[in-house]
């Protein structure tokens, strides 16, 4: 009987999630540098293809649409058919995508290309979730999934520091940065599916099989139904859209913002840019190793937020560039690279049995919905207003409405959601 239950499942040793864990890290760096690359070029593209911020916006919209999108398809056939394959095919589609990018003679052109870049990083964060809640012992989830997190900041800062310094500084044409990032994501793409295993057993967790079974037994449905039902999960859907248009307000303008309203030029914008995930790094470590002591998802969240929201309004409103780098510090600390990893591992929680990968696209479906809005809507506002302050006060008030909504539908006991 044990034999039968431990068919189709992988031993591996106690070491592996951590090579989980460094994988993952990699994975995320190359997602985050393939993104920020084009946002302190922004002002060099639109005077090529002759764009206002709101087409600029939208360039960073159309990606996030397509990956929003393709968020629950690609985690429901992760699900069913292995969710490593599905992470390596959209790593090489993700690749060649960032590598034409750079080709593009046209803005219909860079927009559709981008598109198509989206849609190959729709295929890894449920997949990715997946694997590695499967793979890191329960006492280090929270830990392990801030450090594949913190992967998030140095693309961030890598993508930022690269773009203005071959671009702004050393007036290389925009579509080197492109060109360069395109080589170690198709490397990366390739170790998931040759690194990566699925269904893992570890050492003393032999209990673990009935629980992988679920996950691929063709009975088993992919319920979207009771993942929406569940209050908990509401919540955290809610509170990850805000936090993520606060956040992508603030990865796609920053650099405009310091160039256009702050007198930041050259590299510096890189650099002051990079405050912000640099920050994220020991915030998300420090909050997540709470998390996992003390289990208040609740408290945590009581916490993070209202400083968030604190250090968003300051990043607009403040003029002394000692202060504004100081809120971008808070930021980065408190923000959603602090957040998520602890509203991941509340989700994974809550998350129905044999539907992980699923609920997980789900959560970064609504969550990245606010990828979509925060572009263009901010830029709109920029062409409108003459000034990016509003659409950062705009993310104070959408994270705001954020926290009330999980204060009041969010419990740290699971037998409370339903």
């Amino acid at each position: 009987m044990k034999d039968a239950e431990n068919k189709g499942a992988v031993r591996v040793s106690n070491n592996y999630w951590m090579k989980v864990v460094a994988l993952f890290f990699c994975g995320w760096i190359l997602m985050y540098a393939t993104r920020t690359i084009f946002n302190p070029i922004m002002g060099v593209v639109g005077e090529t293809f002759g764009l206002t911020n709101t087409q600029l916006g939208l360039a960073n919209s159309i990606f996030f649409l397509t990956y929003a999108i393709a968020q629950i398809p690609f985690g429901m056939v992760g699900d069913k058919l292995g969710r490593k394959l599905v992470i390596a095919v959209g790593f090489v589609v993700m690749a060649v995508m960032t590598y034409f990018s750079g080709l593009a003679t046209t803005f219909v052109m860079f927009l559709v290309i981008r598109a198509l870049a989206g849609i190959g990083q729709g295929a890894y964060y449920g997949p990715q979730y997946a694997l590695s809640t499967e793979a890191i012992p329960k006492e280090k989830l929270t830990l392990g999934t801030a450090i594949i997190n913190s992967g998030m900041a140095f693309g961030t800062s890598g993508g930022y520091l690269l773009s203005s310094k071959l671009v702004l500084d050393n007036g290389e044409h925009w579509s080197k940065p492109f060109f360069i990032m395109a080589i170690p994501t198709l490397i990366v793409g390739i170790l998931f599916y040759v690194l990566l295993k699925e269904r893992v057993i570890r050492p003393g967790d032999e209990n673990k099989v009935a629980t992988t079974e679920k996950v691929v037994q063709p009975k088993e449905k992919v319920s979207l139904k009771s993942i929406i039902k569940n209050k908990n999960l509401v919540a955290a859907f809610i509170l990850c859209f805000t936090s993520i248009y606060a956040n992508f307000v603030i990865i796609t303008w920053l650099p405009s913002f310091l160039i256009n309203e702050r007198g930041f030029a050259g590299t510096s914008v890189g650099f002051i840019s990079s405050l912000v995930p640099w920050a994220s790094i020991p915030g998300a470590l420090i909050f997540a190793r709470i998390a996992d002591k003390f289990g208040s998802t609740k408290k945590l969240v009581y916490v993070l937020v209202p400083l968030a929201i604190l250090s968003v309004f300051s990043i607009a409103f403040v003029t002394n560039r000692t202060l504004l780098i100081a809120v971008l510090i808070l930021y980065g600390l408190t923000g959603k690279l602090a957040l998520d990893p602890i509203i991941v591992a509340y989700v994974t929680k809550n998350a129905p049995a044999g539907s992980l990968s699923t609920t997980l696209s789900a959560y970064n479906f609504v969550g990245m919905s606010g990828s979509i809005l925060a572009p263009y809507v901010t830029g709109f506002l920029a062409d409108s207003l003459g000034s990016m302050k509003v659409g950062f006060y705009l993310a104070c008030i959408l994270l705001t409405l954020g926290l009330l909504a999980f204060a009041v539908l969010a419990s740290d006991s699971k037998k409370e959601a339903v």
